[in-house]
């Protein structure tokens, strides 16, 4: 197994970190690796903003009710952004790009382009001895947030990532059976009840083993149970749509 796979399947999120410091280098170095993801027709539609003020990450910290928001080595919060392609653009070609730049077409691909830098900035930090967990909790309080980073139109925060040098080693959390998640030429649905069954079982042993945060579950029933809170969703819609994106 060559390094870059191994390093994949170690893959664990950390949420405890020590006090030592990431270098000036390593973030760059982090940068750069998200900068080489692969992007559609190149538009590079995403923003990286590094926190460093200690009182914002703490204002993060209340929002997303994590510690490790805090305390960490460097915090990351990737956008979306689909502004800076307007920002050499006249005012008539801005009125001529706004049905595509408010589209969810267009919505999808900076989420996307947003997605795989991220993950390429996080191997890059495993890569470096360091850990990571990306942090969706950002968006409890989106317009708080916006605010808070003086974001433009047409970017939209999606996620944080903590990194720093590991203060935990958890174990590695069983994935989903390859033939749940891999199907040759169409989807495949005879078998998923059984595959997620057995699936299920083995998370419970896990839950139940690992040496952190002990507790009795499933995938399965923490997803459905999630699903069904019925949490209002909308402020995010709006959200989004007030920034214009995906109005259409």
């Amino acid at each position: 197994m060559n390094p870059v796979i191994k390093k994949m399947m170690e893959h664990r999120s950390i949420r405890k970190f020590k006090e030592d410091e990431v270098t000036k280098q390593q973030i760059e170095t982090i940068i750069q690796a998200a900068q080489m993801a692969p992007s559609s027709s190149f538009m590079q539609s995403y923003s990286i903003i590094g926190i460093t003020d200690p009182a914002i990450k703490k204002e993060l910290g209340k929002i997303t009710e994590s510690e490790y928001v805090e305390k960490n080595g460097h915090f990351f919060i990737f956008c979306a952004d689909l502004y800076r392609l307007t920002v050499l653009a006249s005012a008539e070609d801005k009125k001529e790009m706004e049905e595509m730049l408010e589209s969810t077409l267009f919505y999808q691909i900076s989420v996307q382009d947003t997605s795989l830098a991220a993950q390429n900035a996080l191997l890059a930090a495993e890569s470096m001895g360091l850990g990571g967990v990306i942090i969706g909790g950002i968006v409890k309080e989106l317009p708080k947030l916006d605010k808070i980073l003086q974001l433009p139109p047409y970017v939209i925060p999606l996620f944080g990532l903590a990194i720093g040098v590991p203060d935990q080693q958890p174990e590695i959390k069983p994935r989903l059976p390859m033939t749940s998640v891999y199907f040759e030429n169409a989807y495949k649905t005879d078998s998923l009840h059984q595959l997620i069954e057995e699936y299920d079982q083995r998370m419970n042993e896990y839950y139940q083993t690992r040496t952190e945060n002990n507790r009795i579950g499933t995938w399965s029933s923490k997803n459905i149970e999630m699903f069904k809170m019925k949490t209002p969703v909308e402020f995010f819609s709006q959200y989004v749509k007030e920034k214009n994106m995906n109005k259409n």
